[in-house]
């Protein structure tokens, strides 16, 4: 049974925030390990760049995927 939009926008949110959490702290803990220390504000506008490509990648990219498996 494909999944419905809302459950796709859901499952979506769910995986960014995720990544979210994850790719902040790794930016703020991380980079410091290949000689890049960003601030705290710094960390927090690449991880939204971040985010917000990751929502909308994975979003699209589970709509086509339904859509193919109706075909």
């Amino acid at each position: 049974m494909p999944q419905s939009r809302r459950m796709s926008f859901f499952e979506a949110k769910t995986n960014a925030l995720v990544g979210l959490l994850v790719s902040w702290l790794f930016t703020y803990y991380g980079l410091p390990l290949f000689g890049l220390t960003p601030s705290p504000v710094a960390a927090t506008g690449i991880t939204a760049v971040y985010f917000f490509l990751s929502f909308v990648r994975s979003y699209l990219l589970r709509r086509v995927f339904n859509a193919l498996d109706k075909t």
